[in-house]
């Protein structure tokens, strides 16, 4: 029999057996299980954080395989959800996650509640659904996005996502490192505000390369 003292040792060893355990009990909701939500479901599902919700109505396509990190060859055409929710369930045998396929419009109906909510979507429409969602339930969520090799990342409490210009933008194409270095960064700070740990909010990561492939990062405070 797995003990979770063994499985979560390396983190136990960082905060204890007290933190670790309050993580069994937090709640979230990742929006979207394309690069950035699968990738956050595999960071968060072996973190120890005890459910997980997982919406998506999209299925797999081939171009989707070499930046999403829970689909293999076989998955193509299969709903992505339901596949997340399989990769988190084989890696931690404690977690609860179940996956949900509809569309964040129909999700958010279902009055759940939640400790955090993470972004993983991919248009910003969407997004400034999750703002208004997550503020009616007087819950944090997580932004992220991708395109290129560059991307951004914020966590969301007081401040207004409408800030951004919300228009239909396309990204041109996307890297799949930059999908697991921004999903990482969303879900450090998620696992550190879940554990009790200090977190900066309402301020907004920008990542990118200059012209000389360095890695240059930026912060701006975001009003309310």
């Amino acid at each position: 029999m797995i003990k979770t003292k063994d499985y979560f040792n390396r983190q136990i060893q960082l905060w204890g057996e007290e933190t670790q355990t309050s993580l069994e009990k937090k709640k979230i909701a990742i929006i979207g299980s394309g690069g950035l939500g699968c990738s956050l479901a595999l960071a968060l599902g072996t973190s120890g954080i005890g459910y997980i919700d997982i919406v998506d109505f999209d299925t797999v396509g081939l171009h989707n395989i070499h930046r999403q990190v829970a689909f293999g060859l076989k998955d193509e055409n299969r709903l992505k959800a339901e596949v997340t929710r399989e990769m988190i369930e084989a890696k931690n045998p404690f977690v609860t996650a179940r996956a949900f396929n509809i569309d964040f419009e129909t999700f958010k109906k279902l009055e759940n509640s939640y400790d955090l909510i993470l972004d993983a979507t991919d248009n910003l429409q969407t997004r400034e659904s999750i703002d208004k969602y997550a503020k009616s339930r007087d819950t944090p969520w997580i932004y992220g996005s991708v395109e290129a090799f560059h991307g951004q990342v914020c966590f969301f409490e007081n401040a207004s996502f409408q800030v951004f210009n919300i228009s239909d933008h396309k990204p041109a194409g996307i890297t799949a490192p930059i999908v697991m270095h921004i999903a990482s960064l969303q879900a450090n700070l998620a696992l550190r505000y879940l554990a009790g740990l200090s977190v900066v909010k309402d301020k907004l990561y920008y990542l990118y390369f200059n012209s000389d492939g360095e890695l240059i990062t930026q912060k701006f405070a975001m009003p309310s």
